[in-house]
């Protein structure tokens, strides 16, 4: 079966954003980067694409001018291993001009969207008990980065703990 790459389309920043998705996640490398020739469309000698991988995944960024920014009809997911994560990757992610969305999902300063989401999600989500499932679901709903404390304690009925 053939690997399927994300393609993400940027105005000018493809190789700055690679740069900067590398250096947040671990395992990862910016691989290879072309560059526009006299053919053109864009000006000779400036970036082109840039493959790279995070964390084995690999992706292409493409400087296609500013027609396509990005929407939260695409997002990237990240399926963290606990909190410690998630507050890292929600961290690294809003730095330097990202904004905070609702329920787990931000944008980054580029404009992408990602969803940083703790272990056990789906499954609290769709608990067999629906009134465990409700009580979680409107826990996130309140939330911007998500609490794994403050979701378990909902879906159990809980008060949470004061932070």
């Amino acid at each position: 079966m053939p690997r399927i790459v994300p393609n993400l389309w940027f105005d000018t920043e493809s190789k700055e954003a690679a740069e900067f998705y590398v250096s947040v996640f671990p395992s990862s490398e910016v691989k290879e980067i072309s560059y526009y020739n006299e053919a053109g469309p864009g000006e000779a000698g400036t970036v082109l694409t840039v493959n790279f991988s995070l964390d084995g995944q690999d992706f292409t960024a493409i400087n296609g001018g500013p027609q396509f920014p990005f929407s939260e009809a695409v997002s990237m997911m990240i399926a963290c291993a606990d909190q410690a994560e998630v507050d890292y990757y929600w961290a690294k992610l809003t730095e330097g001009g990202g904004e905070e969305g609702q329920c787990g999902w931000l944008k980054d300063r580029y404009g992408l969207s990602w969803q940083v989401t703790p272990p056990g999600m789906e499954k609290a989500l769709a608990d067999p008990d629906p009134e465990r499932a409700k009580r979680v679901m409107q826990a996130m709903l309140g939330m911007k980065k998500l609490d794994i404390g403050a979701l378990e304690a909902a879906a159990d009925g809980v008060d949470p703990e004061p932070a």
